[in-house]
């Protein structure tokens, strides 16, 4: 039993986990834009796929609910 409790406090545990999440919040992000019918260009696409910043993507998803258009995330930046 000290093993499994060990591995859940483990780095790479932890480290998983934390890509679920990343990987999780870019996916909403780019579904809360199709959702109300804005494209998503590949360019921007990508850039939410490819970052790895879980606040950033955040405050990607929370532009998403009110963006006009899909490079209204990136804005400021």
């Amino acid at each position: 039993m000290t093993a499994m409790q060990y591995f859940w406090r483990h780095p790479l545990a932890e480290q998983v986990r934390e890509e679920g999440r990343v990987q999780a919040k870019a996916e909403m992000t780019l579904r809360i834009l199709e959702w109300r019918g804005i494209a998503v260009p590949d360019e921007v696409r990508e850039r939410v796929e490819s970052c790895t910043d879980l606040d950033r993507l955040e405050l990607w998803a929370q532009r998403a609910v009110h963006a006009a258009d899909a490079a209204e995330l990136f804005v400021d930046e």
